[in-house]
């Protein structure tokens, strides 16, 4: 049963990847964006370009405020949201369908309630945002940009992504879904201590290679970790090696190591 299921899937797979293949040119346009892609082998990109097909046949891509989302622009999307589970495949998006792109930042309307029951209301200005469910919103401007920011280590479509990966075990608690407790509690000891340093540095006033927003709660330290890794190995490396060493096991990748 199980090899018959394998070998349903894999024509499954095949079919789709036909069916949203990516035309050469295109494939080449998006590799010369985002030129963190230069270093990978040539596996690893035709691994990455199969994902990205399945990917735009199992998502659903909305533009906002009058903003069209042509090919270039999806492919863009899906080669950098693959890009964290190139070794295991798309199962963790599972969860979600739609894609909501916005010509700039959104503006979404918050409320929290104080410690009296006041309601406070207040609006915050998003690049991004992962929803539980769905769905994942993004800025294409930063999008756009994502060839430029990976030098500041800034990368939305992995951050957001990598949100996605954090709620899969029904929290944003920095730890995704792992084989077993031993490995959780592994997990929470190195991201804990990490987390705290961070925001020692962050509160001295220190340059970091994070983004500061990291500091505002683990789930956001977790993404921004997360988007260094993957656009800016070697400084990631370097600054934070005991978190890009469980980083590489988890994801099974080492891109330091391939540029």
């Amino acid at each position: 049963m199980n090899t018959w299921l394998r070998a349903w899937r894999q024509r499954r797979e095949a079919r789709a990847v036909q069916r949203r293949a990516i035309p050469d040119a295109l494939w080449a346009l998006t590799l010369a964006r985002l030129p963190f892609l230069a270093c990978r082998s040539a596996d690893d990109l035709a691994e990455l370009r199969r994902l990205c097909s399945l990917f735009l046949d199992q998502k659903e891509f909305t533009g906002v405020h009058g903003l069209e989302v042509d090919d270039a622009m999806a492919v863009c999307i899906a080669a950098q949201a693959c890009l964290p589970v190139l070794r295991f495949g798309l199962e963790p998006y599972n969860g979600f369908v739609g894609i909501v792109v916005h010509p700039d930042e959104a503006v979404a309307r918050r409320e929290v309630i104080d410690d009296d029951g006041v309601v406070h209301t207040y609006a915050e200005v998003l690049s991004g945002e992962a929803m539980e469910g769905g769905p994942v919103m993004l800025s294409w401007p930063d999008v756009d940009h994502a060839g430029q920011s990976a030098e500041w280590a800034y990368n939305v479509v992995i951050h957001e992504f990598a949100h996605v990966l954090d709620m899969n075990d029904g929290q944003a608690d920095g730890v995704p879904p792992l084989a077993d407790s031993v490995a959780h509690e592994a997990w929470s000891a190195c991201i804990d201590g990490e987390f705290e340093r961070f925001c020692d540095a962050v509160d001295r006033g220190a340059d970091t290679l994070l983004d500061p927003y990291g500091a505002e709660g683990i789930d956001e330290f977790f993404a921004v970790a997360v988007e260094a890794f993957f656009v800016s190995a070697a400084a990631m490396r370097s600054a934070h090696p005991q978190l890009y060493a469980m980083f590489a096991g988890y994801f099974r990748q080492d891109p330091a190591a391939a540029g």
